[in-house]
């Protein structure tokens, strides 16, 4: 099993890049897919063209008034576990898992800590784990994720988002959590990388993976709110996800 999990600066398209990498490792027939949208803003599922039935976030709020009505002879640890296997929806060639957001105040700890539970049990059942992470460095500072085989930092073409990029690159080292590689990608590239954006990266000490050009295609794709399977396989975008993807399964 290989992880890939997502993250940087909002708005660089970090979840349009996790379908497309599960769009591809699912036609470069890489092995089952286990999708996780770890960003409380839920909306992976709408890419992958799934219907989402429940989140773990929503599983914890209905779990604060389930002691009086559990099954007869479950615990309440058993009952919240079997409520979320349940939840994951399952699709040909993926399953999706997604974190949601808790209805109620409150902290959002334990959110995570279940979370970081079902992936330490669902994960050994599949080939890849692709995690979309919400923006900025929160899971990976309360470590919902501990193994991580690629971390993609994505950012788009601007110093604010390679900025951005170094900072989680550099908390990646002051936490526990194992990252095998750390890549860079930018994403919605038009034309050649300016060289000050270059620099800014060198300063960073990133290393750039990989470019996403835009994508006009994937663009009225996201206007329509169809999901990337229906991206045509010759786009640009397209083909520059399959490259990656092609480049992290030889390792």
């Amino acid at each position: 099993m290989k992880t890939i999990a997502i993250s940087g600066k909002g708005g660089t398209g970090k979840t349009t890049l996790a379908a497309l990498l599960i769009r591809s490792l699912l036609q470069q027939e890489a092995g089952s897919v286990l999708a996780v949208d770890a960003d409380p803003n839920v909306n992976l599922n709408d890419l992958l063209g799934v219907e989402l039935r429940d989140t773990v976030g929503g599983i914890r709020e209905d779990m604060k008034d389930a002691g009086h009505s559990l099954p007869g002879g479950m615990t309440k640890a058993q009952f919240l576990e079997y409520k979320i296997q349940t939840s994951l929806v399952e699709s040909a060639g993926f399953d999706l898992i997604a974190m949601g957001r808790p209805e109620g105040p409150g902290c959002y700890c334990y959110a995570n800590s279940l979370l970081r539970d079902i992936l330490n049990t669902l994960s050994a059942n599949y080939s890849w784990v692709v995690i979309d992470n919400e923006a900025g460095m929160e899971h990976l500072s309360r470590r919902t994720v501990q193994l991580i085989d690629y971390l993609l930092v994505v950012s788009d073409v601007s110093a604010r988002g390679i900025r951005a990029a170094g900072r989680i690159g550099r908390l990646i080292k002051e936490l526990d959590t194992r990252v095998t590689h750390k890549y860079l990608i930018l994403n919605r590239v038009q034309g050649e990388v300016p060289r000050e954006i270059r620099a800014a990266i060198g300063e960073e000490g990133l290393e750039l993976r990989d470019s996403i050009p835009y994508d006009a295609a994937l663009l009225e794709l996201e206007q329509t709110e169809r999901p990337v399977f229906a991206l045509d396989p010759d786009s640009d975008s397209a083909q520059a996800v399959e490259r990656l993807v092609m480049s992290l399964m030889i390792g």
